[in-house]
């Protein structure tokens, strides 16, 4: 069984509002999820929205990660308050939580992105983490969101920054799927293939303007927060278990596992896990193009501000035995690190990681 897509997807200016009428035939008492204080004056408009057409609303808010101690207290008070449904407002964490807990409750989920910074209002998994926002694992769900809604006008209130880190995490499904899973004769994996092949130009082409530009006049913002919210959710709705992600998302994960002194978005990690994703390819799978591709991601990340070493995330790998605490998690049984078509050890993720942040990219 595949898990492709939400039930309804709202998309555009009006999004919301037209949304509206479909949520009220399903939600009556609703739990509203949210987190940052920087998003409360659209959840206070969303809950005036719905409390002007007599829907009965709860309200509540994550105060870490997607973790087990957030998601055990807010299952209490929908237990309490006998709601019907969930509505995730907010960033991944956020839309993860809601995802996870509908799931948990077997209540119909409602995911409004705030941001296109990842693709997580689309998917049918959440990602746990602990409270310190450490990755602990992700969790398939029995379904994808019963509606999502992506309006623009929401999203262009995001900071630049969320952009840029969801173009980064969207550009990974082509470098990590078409890696594991281009051999897959399955002709749905194939397909996700090259609907990633289309973003990642996509994204190549217009990121920058619409980085430059979050404007809802602005085709390319347009696009690119679409591509980041949407199309990378279909790529891997469509392509399933069998279009995994690699070494980028497992570096992710790895790095988690440490404490930044500035806490680093998804996107801006796994943009780092890409290029020492390719620098493993270039040494270990012989790639010869692995660092012409590199060369052309350093351009984009760059105009994006987007860091591109492990330390320009705010860790020093030199330090607490961090590089070792990074190669032991990114190898770890269960990693995703291990679907890469070549052998990978702690110490090919050592060497790697040295020469990035020694070279610190100046002469790539």
């Amino acid at each position: 069984m595949q898990l492709i897509s939400p039930e309804k997807v709202f998309r555009g200016n009006e999004a919301w509002l037209n949304a509206i009428p479909h949520i009220k035939k399903i939600c009556r008492r609703p739990l509203l999820l949210g987190r940052s204080k920087s998003t409360n004056k659209i959840r206070q408009q969303i809950y005036k929205d719905l409390y002007d057409k007599n829907v009965s609303i709860h309200s509540s808010n994550l105060r870490f990660d997607c973790c087990y101690e957030d998601l055990d207290k807010i299952k209490n008070i929908i237990s309490e308050n006998n709601c019907d449904s969930i509505i995730a407002i907010g960033g991944g964490k956020v839309l993860d939580a809601g995802k996870f807990l509908g799931d948990s409750l077997s209540i119909p989920v409602i995911t409004i992105p705030l941001s296109a910074s990842t693709c997580a209002g689309w998917t049918a998994l959440s990602n746990i983490y602990s409270i310190n926002g450490q990755f602990i694992k992700d969790i398939e769900l029995k379904s994808c969101p019963k509606i999502m809604v992506l309006d623009h006008g929401f999203i262009k209130t995001a900071p630049k920054r969320t952009l840029a880190s969801g173009i980064a995490d969207a550009l990974a499904k082509w470098y990590e799927s078409f890696l594991t899973s281009s051999k897959i004769e399955d002709g749905l994996v194939q397909q996700a293939i090259q609907i990633s092949r289309v973003l990642r130009d996509q994204l190549l082409i217009d990121g920058e303007s619409a980085y430059m530009n979050q404007s809802v006049q602005n085709v390319a913002w347009c696009n690119v927060v679409e591509g980041c919210a949407i199309t990378a959710g279909l790529i891997g709705g469509i392509g399933g278990q069998k279009c995994r992600t690699a070494a980028a998302h497992a570096l992710h994960n790895a790095i988690t596992q440490l404490v930044p002194t500035n806490k680093p978005l998804h996107g801006e990690i796994v943009g780092v896990g890409i290029l020492l994703q390719l620098r493993l390819e270039e040494t270990k799978n012989d790639n010869k193009l692995a660092n012409q591709t590199i060369k052309q991601l350093l351009l984009l990340m760059k105009k994006l501000n987007l860091p591109t070493t492990i330390s320009e995330l705010g860790i020093n790998v030199f330090e607490n035995n961090n590089l070792q605490k990074i190669a032991e998690f990114a190898c770890r049984d269960k990693s995703e690190i291990h679907f890469l078509p070549f052998e990978i050890n702690q110490q090919d993720i050592k060497e790697t990681i040295i020469n990035f942040e020694k070279q610190n990219m100046k002469t790539l």
